[in-house]
């Protein structure tokens, strides 16, 4: 399949991801457990998921934008894919090298999102992979 294609299935897939993200506190419980955690513990933490929130979507967004751009060999299109790269990669070691495997919901609906992100996770670092070595060809 076309590199172009395949980053314009990744930008997508960002944007559903952000979707389906706003679906996470409700089903995780966040918003009860967050308060038994200070004031400004709790504000940190929703800062920082609307952040992470925020960067997928950009993500998402530039990539379906300017796929172009991102395979044209530059230095900016060598920068975005590696950061997309280094991010989605590094959200693929955080699922299984960081995460307590322990305190995962039970049932099959969690089982299969987590399959479905998990799989999300990987082919998107590895499509940014793949354009970042394709911009180092260039």
């Amino acid at each position: 399949m076309d590199l172009e294609i395949l980053l314009i299935l990744a930008g997508v897939g960002q944007l559903v991801l952000c979707l389906a993200s706003l679906a996470i506190p409700g089903q995780l419980g966040w918003r009860k457990q967050l308060e038994a955690v200070r004031p400004l513990t709790r504000q940190v933490f929703w800062t920082y998921a609307l952040y992470i929130l925020g960067t997928n979507m950009a993500m998402g967004l530039l990539t379906i934008l300017g796929v172009g751009e991102l395979l044209n060999g530059t230095l900016l299109a060598k920068a975005v894919c590696g950061f997309a790269a280094a991010w989605w990669g590094g959200r693929v070691l955080i699922q299984f090298v960081y995460f307590d495997r322990s305190d995962t919901p039970p049932g099959r609906k969690y089982a299969l999102a987590e399959i479905s992100l998990v799989a999300l996770f990987v082919f998107l670092a590895g499509t940014y992979t793949a354009a970042l070595c394709v911009n180092f060809t260039q």
